[in-house]
């Protein structure tokens, strides 16, 4: 398959950028790194490793950890923590039985076919290896995209489709217990999220895919007018919080 056919939502990364406004996605991250529970001498892959934060995690507990990452960028800032990296995308074939556990943070909600990407993880584990993933579920970021859609509408600008996949916990077992897992536990969790640069700053990290043909100063004018609509999402010390709802949820390959 030719990156011109894989599905694609149209967001490029910056690793610099994605620390400064994004730091706090990897920091979330240790409930579902419990939930993984890594052990010594596993074969672990990280799917949507980006810069490697987690990944460095994995391997402290032990475990023979390889990071799957599409973005140059972010897979090179992997390696620079001595991270193993396959740089590619998971809609393309990984591998099949290699792996005891496959581990994704904040990945799987950017896939556009996400029966593909967990066809392609089934195939990858040792029979009764487990897929330990956390992702943004059914309502995530409800607000933040209202207040954005009718901000580019109030402007003329056209409204892209979602670049994302939030699924309800019964959409998403469905699609696990096609590709051949049996699920132990899915859950959404709500989760409020303190933007350590402000709304700006995460629009200017995960807003692209709705903002592609806007010049600066039209992307400026719509930000701030989404910053506008959304003043109940800032407290009174001045810091912006997204309404996030995670999906978090631990299956096994039968």
């Amino acid at each position: 398959m030719t990156s011109e056919s894989r599905p694609s939502a149209g967001q490029e990364w910056n690793a610099e950028g994605y620390a400064r406004h994004a730091g706090f996605v990897p920091e979330l991250g240790a409930a579902v790194l419990e939930l993984l529970a890594p052990r010594l001498g596993e074969a672990i892959l990280d799917l949507g490793c980006g810069d490697g934060v987690l990944t460095a995690r994995i391997r402290e507990a032990g475990a023979r950890v390889t990071g799957l990452e599409p973005d140059p960028d972010m897979a090179a800032r992997a390696r620079a923590r001595g991270i193993r990296v396959l740089e590619q995308d998971a809609h393309d074939p990984f591998g099949s039985g290699l792996c005891d556990a496959v581990f994704s943070n904040a990945a799987l909600h950017w896939m556009r076919d996400p029966p593909r990407v967990l066809r392609n993880i089934h195939a990858a584990l040792k029979p009764g290896g487990r897929l330990v993933a956390e992702q943004g579920g059914f309502g995530n970021v409800a607000a933040v995209v209202t207040a954005l859609t009718a901000s580019l509408e109030a402007a003329g600008h056209p409204v892209p489709p979602s670049p994302w996949d939030f699924p309800t916990p019964t959409a998403q077992r469905a699609r696990l217990e096609a590709a051949g897992f049996r699920v132990e536990t899915i859950a959404l969790i709500q989760r409020p999220t303190p933007l350590p640069t402000g709304l700006k700053g995460w629009l200017a990290t995960f807003g692209a895919p709705f903002m592609p043909d806007l010049d600066t100063a039209s992307r400026q004018s719509v930000v701030a007018d989404t910053e506008r609509r959304l003043a109940h999402l800032r407290d009174e010390t001045g810091t912006w919080y997204a309404d996030y709802v995670r999906l978090r949820f631990r299956a096994f390959a039968a």
